[in-house]
């Protein structure tokens, strides 16, 4: 079957030839560099590079269900692009709105003007959304475009359009498909026959379509979504991600395409999951991410991602573009949606914020396209980004949101001097410089009065080399929960700069002890506090850490114990692990290790697992805990990780003293909808990070 697929999909695409990217790629982006599955770090990042210049992109959710627009059968319902799930509409009475799709008013190049004037470089449409319907003619299925009364290739229009002017396309592709006959698991009110449906068969149908869309369009991000139901496995994605690098290896792939997504914070969790960069949903993260993590936040300008008429709770402009500027100073991409009427107009509320937002990128878009994440931890006037420079100075942007005290802004901890012409207005270099002067460990820039006015004012500060910044000192320690002793070491960006600390969680001052290049040794509970000091002066903000001595958990005796652990299961409908505490077990029995093979139905269950774990060493125990929906791990009476909770897969930890010997323990997990997922692992003194093998498992 796979065969018969991609050879149908080579013969479509020898008729539609993509025109080479260098006739119309954007000069001032790096170009595409296609590179191979076992990449290096430098491949990747060539790989990575147009998509870390451009910043922001327009997403757009199109389909069917813009004609509803969140009315069904006269009421208002809701549900937006799930409407068919929100409501609970049988595939037959949804998929006839085929015939009502005739976009009359659909330009794409209008559309692509309007993200190019916004400021954007890139724009990701819909393909295909969880209902299955295409915007473009698939040899593979007759539920597409070519089967509405409208019958034009939008997908290859918009390319066109996009290619005239310079905008990079991309395509959003649902893993999930509500109406295909082979997609599995089906909703609960569609009665079709499931007894033929063969979920492989409908991968390579998947497989087929996404051959069909990097060989007519050649999309430069793939952005899978619908990866949540039980169906698709960790080895899906992987296979997927191998799959569509290898029909384009510069293609770019979110996280989306496996299942290591950690629910709507959108990052990837470890475990060999695939994907280019993580996805946050409506959320902007509240500190940006490790260096070197790359991320998108997507997010509506409304409520929406579909069309709905009623929902007219747009943005201002004013949060939007601060919103674009937090993104890109935590080094994230932003991707705004617009949800287009079934005549395939943009909302007026749309239009009317693309335009503003493009007003402002006019003045500074440079402080946006190509920047880096800020230097800076916090500011309390704004954000700043920043861009390395030619001569191996820096650029550093000051979004300035909110007029600053005694109309100096302070840049804290900054210790390099300014270069150039110091700072100026980017929206008017011609105004002159601002005065630069240094006051200990900070910078600060006098600006005039009235200066900071509307949404955000961009000031540029050239500085002499990469930034050195000197906020609260890293505390590294071997321990925080020792039996003993632990050692303390302590660490700053600059060594212009002297720690002072102290150990009873007193503010260090210029008298506390002061940190030297030996590691410090604790022999009791404490709590440290640690602070950099410039000149005599303290420069940033105190860095804390609490110090534990315990005592180890005691273990028990048995008269006897044998290999494995108990589980049972129980049938309902769980928000807790708590709720299924009283809930006769429908099944019982044993397991030589902590996995789901024991799980009753795809759905609404729990699991309870019940015997000792035989610890080989007295020492300090650390335990990760990841599952989707929720757990939680106690050993005796103490709980270890609690992690409860309906959730995607999510992994959190605990540490605990334990005594060589056996020790009670109770894992319990619940199951809601979608995903299922549950991973106990544990280090120890004398072992990194590891499943509990089944010899640790006793009964």
């Amino acid at each position: 079957m796979i065969a018969t697929i991609i050879s149908i999909v080579t013969a479509a695409a020898a008729t539609s030839a993509v025109p080479p990217e260098s006739t119309w790629w954007p000069s001032d982006l790096p170009p595409r560099a296609g590179t191979p599955l076992a990449e290096t770090g430098k491949q990747h990042d060539d790989r990575m590079a147009w998509w870390r210049e451009a910043r922001f992109g327009l997403f757009i959710h199109w389909g069917l269900y813009a004609i509803p627009g969140g009315y069904w059968e006269g009421r208002r319902t809701g549900g937006a692009e799930w409407i068919l799930n929100s409501v609970k509409i049988h595939p037959d009475d949804y998929m006839p709105l085929q015939q009502q799709f005739d976009p009359v008013d659909f330009d794409p190049m209008q559309w692509v003007m309007m993200a190019k004037n916004a400021g954007m470089r890139y724009i990701v449409i819909t393909s295909k959304h969880h209902d299955g319907f295409c915007l473009w003619p698939s040899e593979l299925t007759d539920f597409d475009v070519e089967g509405t009364p409208f019958g034009r290739d939008i997908l290859g229009e918009l390319a066109e359009a996009c290619r005239n002017e310079g905008i990079v396309l991309c395509l959003y592709h649902s893993i999930m498909d509500w109406t295909h006959p082979d997609y599995l698991p089906r909703r609960a009110w569609d009665d079709r026959p499931a007894d033929g449906a063969d979920y492989q068969r409908y991968v390579a149908y998947m497989k087929g379509q996404l051959k069909e869309l990097a060989d007519r369009y050649q999309p430069a991000v793939l952005w899978f979504d619908g990866e949540w139901e039980g169906t698709w496995t960790h080895e899906d994605g992987q296979a997927m991600y191998d799959f569509v690098r290898t029909l384009d290896p510069a293609v770019i792939v979110n996280n989306r395409v496996d299942t290591g997504r950690t629910g709507m914070a959108g990052l990837t969790r470890a475990g060999g999951y695939r994907g280019d960069f993580g996805t946050p949903e409506q959320e902007i993260p509240a500190t940006g991410m490790p260096f070197g993590v790359d991320w998108e936040t997507c997010m509506t300008m409304n409520r929406s991602w579909g069309y709905q008429s009623f929902d007219t709770a747009f943005k201002p402009t004013k949060d939007l573009v601060r919103k674009l500027v937090d993104i890109a100073s935590k080094g994230g991409n932003f991707l705004l949606n617009v949800g287009p009427d079934e005549r395939g107009r943009f909302p007026n509320e749309s239009v009317e914020r693309l335009a503003a937002i493009g007003e402002w990128m006019q003045a500074n878009a440079e402080s946006i396209h190509g920047t880096a994440a800020s230097c800076f931890t916090e500011l309390e006037w704004g954000r700043c980004t920043r861009r390395d420079l030619p001569d191996g100075d820096q650029r550093l942007y000051l979004h300035v949101f909110e007029s600053p005290t005694a109309g100096a802004l302070r840049l804290p901890g900054l210790l390099n001097q300014p270069a150039g012409m110091g700072a100026y207005l980017l929206a008017n270099p011609g105004a002159g410089p601002l005065t630069v002067e240094r006051d200990g460990a900070d910078l600060t820039v006098r600006l005039p009065d009235g200066m900071v006015a509307g949404i955000d004012t961009v000031l540029v500060l050239d500085i002499e080399g990469p930034a050195v910044v000197v906020d609260a000192p890293s505390i590294d320690v071997s321990e925080p929960v020792f039996l003993k002793s632990t050692e303390l070491a302590f660490s700053a960006a600059s060594d212009q700069v002297e720690i002072r600390y102290t150990l009873d969680g007193t503010d260090p001052e210029i008298g506390s002890t002061l940190a030297g290049d030996t590691p410090v040794e604790i022999r009791r509970s404490a709590t440290v506090q640690a602070r950099c000091f410039f000149n005599g002066s303290p420069v940033g903000t105190i860095a804390t850490m609490d110090l534990r001595q315990v005592t180890p958990l005691r273990a028990v005796q048995t008269l006897t114990s044998r290999p494995g652990l108990r589980w049972t299961t129980h049938l309902g409908t769980f928000e807790q692990v708590a709720d299924f505490a009283d809930v006769k077990p429908s099944a019982e029995g044993v397991a030589a290790s902590i996995d789901l093979s024991m799980q009753p139905r795809p759905e609404n269950f729990g699991i309870r697992f019940t015997g000792f774990l035989d610890v080989p060493r007295t020492g300090i125990y650390r335990f990760s805990l990841d599952s989707d929906d929720g757990s939680r791990f106690a050993l005796g009476s103490t709980i270890v990780v609690d992690n409860d909770g309906l959730h995607s897969a999510l992994e959190k930890n605990g540490v605990i003293a334990l005594e060589k010997g056996l020790h009670p323990l109770r894992l319990d997990y619940f199951e809601g909808t979608g995903q299922d997922d549950l991973i106990l692992k544990w280090s120890g003194p004398d072992f990194e990070l590891q499943p509990i093998r089944p010899e640790a498992l006793k009964r």
